[in-house]
């Protein structure tokens, strides 16, 4: 018992559920209205299903940004790919009379292309992580509006609304679109050698190399695979709100990503990585700002008590702090 007890404890998981669960609890006594669920022609709906619903594009986002982060790298160009992919499916929809295949074709391809424009300058040209995708959340985002024109595009397409507001088994949609995404990231990263293959690159990129891996076609794939999460969400985004705008469509959701991310337990320097703790911490940051707008906050203040509560959780993935606070409660006093 005593040893899984300090298994539990020494789980990097285990604080971002720890968080997740102290929101939980204050909701369940200071707003129980949170729990409401209300059953619709056989779908379900209430706050609880909103963080669902709301926080399937930051989970999308953060399964990629978490092999992209394994490798020691980061993508910042996550929302203007998700603004670009939209935009984009909502003009060849517009533009082809409603042809959902080539829309997603479309929006697939382009998010395959940025995804190895961003890995190639990396991994090839040997740029920069942060300014590499820096170049690519301006370019983008700028494509996105030369698309427009400026203008925002009325998303009708059935399937794609489908997407943002439909459900299955009385759940969001997008919901299973996360979940088939994580089943892919942990079968290509847990049942293949692909996974060792990143952890080891971010570990030591130098020995990789010289034991014979692959390490710039590793660094492109995640590249690829966290461009392709974007287009997801941003496929989802679209369906969700009906509107295609590269104004708003993903911004700032690439801080959100990588809180996600590290708030989960993956490092940012690389190696060891958790897709299951990514999903905790886009649940824990999705919570945490529905649970802050039931309760009144302006939201020009919320990054405040999110950036606390967000600091608390690291400090808590900390060894070297959860060493320093046990060895603070535990001192006692000598006797003369």
């Amino acid at each position: 018992m005593k040893t899984l007890l300090a298994n539990a404890i020494h789980s990097r998981i285990i604080w971002p559920l720890a968080g997740l669960g102290v929101l939980l609890l204050f909701n369940l006594l200071a707003d129980i209205e949170f729990y409401r669920i209300e059953i619709l022609e056989g779908d379900l709906y209430g706050p609880l299903i909103t963080v669902l619903k709301q926080g399937s594009k930051i989970m999308l986002l953060a399964l990629g940004m978490t092999l992209v982060i394994a490798t020691k790298g980061v993508d910042l160009s996550v929302g203007s790919v998700m603004a670009v992919v939209g935009v984009l499916a909502a003009f060849l929809l517009r533009e082809t009379g409603g042809n959902l295949a080539a829309a997603l074709a479309g929006g697939i391809g382009v998010a395959v292309i940025l995804g190895a424009f961003n890995g190639g300058m990396v991994a090839l040209v040997k740029i920069q992580p942060i300014v590499a995708t820096l170049i690519m959340m301006v370019l983008a985002r700028g494509v996105a509006f030369l698309i427009t024109g400026g203008l925002p595009i009325k998303v009708t397409d059935p399937a794609i609304r489908q997407l943002g507001q439909g459900h299955l088994l009385g759940l969001p949609l997008s919901l299973f679109v996360v979940a088939a995404f994580f089943l892919i990231s942990v079968i290509l990263t847990r049942r293949t050698a692909l996974g060792l293959f990143i952890e080891s690159v971010g570990d030591n990129e130098t020995a990789s190399r010289f034991c014979g891996l692959p390490t710039r076609l590793v660094k492109v794939m995640v590249y690829v695979f966290c461009a392709v999460c974007a287009c997801a969400a941003g496929l989802v985004s679209i369906g969700f709100s009906g509107i295609a705008d590269a104004d708003k469509l993903g911004v700032l959701y690439e801080l959100d990503a990588i809180t996600a991310v590290v708030v989960g337990g993956t490092a940012l320097t690389g190696g060891r990585f958790s897709l299951a703790g990514s999903l905790v911490g886009a649940l824990l940051i999705k919570t945490m700002e529905i649970t802050l707008i039931r309760q009144g906050m302006n939201p020009a203040y919320m990054p405040v008590p999110k950036a606390l509560i967000i600091v608390a959780v690291c400090l808590l993935l900390s060894e070297a702090f959860r060493t320093q606070l046990a060895g603070l409660f535990g001192r006692r006093k000598v006797s003369a």
